[in-house]
C-alpha cells in the first residue's frame, strides 16, 4: 500500500479509526497482552483488535513478541517509531480537554 502524498493525509491514514488511538494510549503505559488490551478497550471486538494490531505492526508502530509457551503468550509494545506518536496523542488529548471546556454539551 503506497503512502498518500500529503503528510496530513498520510498521518490520518495511519491513525485511522477510534481503536488505533486508544490502542496507542494503552501501549504508551507499557507492554500489554491481548487480553489486557481487550479489558481496557471496552467495546472492541477480538477481530477488530487483532486487525488493528496487525496493521500497526505492519506500519512499524507496534512490536509483537511471541513466547513459545503452552499456551503461547503474546505481548505487544510500541516500537521506537510508535513512541514518537506520544506527543501527538497528548496534544490531541489536551485539545479535546480544551474543546470540552469551551463548547457546551451537544449530546
Amino acid at each position: 500500500m503506497g503512502a498518500p502524498g500529503c503528510p496530513i493525509e498520510r498521518s490520518v491514514t495511519i491513525l485511522d479509526g477510534k481503536w488505533t488511538l486508544l490502542i496507542l494510549r494503552e501501549l504508551f503505559a507499557g507492554t500489554r497482552r491481548f487480553g489486557q488490551l481487550r479489558t481496557e478497550l471496552t467495546g472492541v471486538s477480538p477481530k477488530t483488535l487483532t486487525e488493528r494490531l496487525r496493521t500497526m505492526e505492519q506500519q512499524g508502530l507496534v512490536h509483537r513478541e511471541i513466547y513459545p509457551e503452552v499456551p503461547p503468550r503474546v505481548e505487544y509494545s510500541l516500537t521506537p517509531l510508535g513512541r514518537t506518536l506520544e506527543p501527538v496523542i497528548h496534544s490531541l488529548r489536551d485539545w479535546g480537554t480544551q474543546w470540552a471546556e469551551q463548547v457546551p454539551d451537544t449530546r
